[in-house]
């Protein structure tokens, strides 16, 4: 019976041939499949051989055959591998032998080119000799890219790989040695690679790798600060008669916005809104001014930030408690009896801050009890109510809708490795004080500016959509026909910029800024916001999750939204509950959570019932 060796998608075959076309055959291998074999192909014909045995024998006797050796004796022409099986073995070649021969010259290619059908030629000995040094090279990297691997596997970070971490995880060149040991040691744990770079200790776990990514991409040259010139505080302002005093979180720094309230005694009260001024301190040539234009914003998260602005130029702005700072201030003055609004006029000055209230301490004073009985306890208690009536008013002014008191904040604190959730209800009497008086900074000095033709950079919101752009507009949610953000120039380049503009407006230097420069700063700090944003989300609902874990939550009560989606209760976390049967938005459930993936973010949320 005759039997072939013959050549099919870049591999040798055997098989038994049922028929002869010509130029083809129907061919049996050993396996029972039949194919048809050009005649092209067929490179050995033979009888009356074990099919199932001929290559594994073959394949092992090639093993023995050393390709150097036939290289030395091969010459420089063209052959075919029958003649070379028979050089080599002295007498006729078997099929094994013959095959075998083939095997070794086929899985050759550094020293033998092929030719044609079972035909070769001995490669130039310049050329072998190069490839050789590539084969030695690349198996001395396969013995590196081994060893890391081996160190990852005992949970040991080789300093190659240490020194790479960054770009190994988020831009990774994947023929570098380094990623290839990282990658062939979490293929081989069963690992992505960050988890398996946390279980060998160079992450200290998802938050690590959050805040890693994050500042790879919008912070490539690093989160700290290069040493940049002192700052030098203004000269020649005037000193403010008032003395202010501000409102923030216990934990806040970049103090950007302060109140004052004075009463003259002739039927008028003047209130004044201070906002800190940075752009005072450094103008656009500084270096800081650069790095403020980078980084476009502060970026806040549980358990730290990235200020836009270094410590010390903070430092030198803040609106702290005790020092006199340069401030640009809106004072409204007010009938002591209506606190109509008679007069407004914007000032670039010097203010003494008085003190710093927390909110903490505020809110035992500043409360709905307090707001009812009509008298605010404490320091500035007297001021503080006439800023909360004067603000009520304000709401009412651009049309704004009471807002329902059982809307919850939440805060996430995260210390020595434990999670706390603090809830605060939304619309207090505190927020509304700041709120509407930042609202209303925002929109007068957005209208002044566009009343005096400098360009600034605009928060517009029209229908569903809101942007920045550097002509004016209104902004419908909030009821106001401009809106700038101004009031955190410590915090916002956006502000900064606007503070910068509003300088000028007031007739203190030519506008800095041309319409091109703030189109373009617009556009970039859309960007970087809302990446700023979702990083800040990813990590909040990490800790969240970590927080369900720490206290051993298996359930919990939810409010449903619509169709699966649910707010859980007493928790800054919204999920997809599986198993939920229809039910009416508005409706309370019961949630059971499934073991949460830290790194995803996700937990498994379940229907467990009303």
């Amino acid at each position: 019976m005759k039997q072939v060796l013959f050549e099919e998608d870049g591999s040798f075959r055997v098989g038994t041939i049922l028929a002869d076309a010509g130029a083809t055959f129907q061919v049996e291998a050993a396996h029972g499949k039949r194919s048809k074999v050009k005649a092209a192909s067929i490179l050995l014909r033979f009888d009356n051989q074990a099919l199932q045995a001929l290559m594994p024998d073959a394949q092992k006797l090639s093993e023995e055959i050393d390709p150097q050796f036939l290289w030395e004796v091969c010459g420089g022409d063209e052959f075919g591998f029958e003649a070379l099986a028979k050089d080599y073995y002295g007498h006729a070649p078997s099929p094994v032998e013959a095959t075998a021969v083939a095997l070794r010259l086929h899985a050759s290619p550094i020293f033998f080119y092929k030719r044609g059908k079972g035909r070769y030629q001995a490669a130039q000995a310049e050329n072998l000799k190069a490839a050789l040094a590539g084969v030695e090279k690349k198996r001395k990297q396969q013995e590196q890219v081994d060893a890391w691997a081996a160190e990852l596997a005992a949970d040991r970070v080789p300093e190659a790989i240490a020194a790479k971490l960054d770009t190994l995880l988020f831009k990774p060149d994947k023929m570098a040695l380094e990623w290839r040991a990282l990658d062939q040691a979490a293929t081989a744990a069963g690992l992505a690679p960050p988890r398996l770079l946390a279980r060998a200790g160079a992450l200290a776990g998802p938050e690590d790798f959050f805040l890693r990514r994050f500042a790879f991409e919008f912070f490539p040259r690093g989160t700290g600060f290069a040493e940049v010139p002192p700052l030098t505080e203004p000269e020649g302002l005037s000193l403010a008669t008032a003395r202010a005093f501000s409102i923030d979180d216990h934990e806040t720094t970049e103090i950007d916005d302060a109140f004052s309230v004075e009463r003259p005694g002739d039927g008028t009260v003047r209130v004044g809104v201070h906002i800190a001024a940075p752009a005072l301190f450094f103008g656009r040539e500084h270096p800081l001014e650069a790095l403020a234009r980078e980084r476009l914003s502060t970026a806040y998260f549980p358990g730290g930030k990235i200020t836009m602005l270094p410590e010390a130029a903070v430092a030198a702005a803040t609106l702290a408690e005790g020092r006199t700072v340069p401030a640009v201030s809106l004072y409204l003055t007010l009938d002591a009896a209506t606190l109509d609004i008679t007069a407004t006029e914007s000032k670039v000055e010097r203010i003494e801050i008085e003190s710093n209230l927390r909110i903490g301490e505020l809110e035992t004073r500043l409360n709905e009890a307090a707001i009812a009985a009509d008298r605010v306890e404490g320091a500035h208690g007297e001021d503080l109510l006439l800023l909360h009536r004067l603000a009520g008013r304000l709401r009412v002014a651009r049309g704004a809708k009471e807002e329902k008191g059982d809307r919850v904040d939440y805060t996430i604190r995260v210390a020595d490795g434990r999670v706390s959730v603090e809830p605060r209800r939304r619309g207090t009497p505190i927020d509304t004080l700041v709120a509407e008086l930042m609202i209303h900074v925002n929109a007068t000095w957005g209208k002044l500016l566009a009343e005096r033709g400098v360009t600034g950079m605009y928060r517009n919101q029209r229908g569903i959509k809101t942007r920045m752009e550097v002509e004016p507009g209104s902004h419908e949610w909030l009821g106001v026909s401009h809106y700038a953000w101004s009031s955190s120039p410590l915090r916002r380049f956006s502000d900064l910029a606007n503070q910068r503009q509003l300088v000028a407006a007031l007739g203190f230097a030519p506008p800095p800024y041309s319409k091109d420069d703030l189109a373009a700063a617009a556009r970039d700090f859309e960007t970087v916001y809302e990446a700023y944003n979702e990083h800040q989300r990813t990590l909040e609902r990490h800790w969240v999750l970590r927080y369900l874990l720490q206290e051993g939550i298996a359930e919990s009560d939810a409010t449903v939204i619509r169709e699966e989606l649910v707010r859980l209760e007493g928790l800054p976390l919204v999920c997809r509950a599986i198993g939920l049967p229809p039910v009416a938005p508005g409706e309370k459930v019961r949630i059971a959570f499934g073991e949460p993936d830290l790194w995803d973010p996700s937990v498994l949320c379940r229907y467990a019932g009303k």
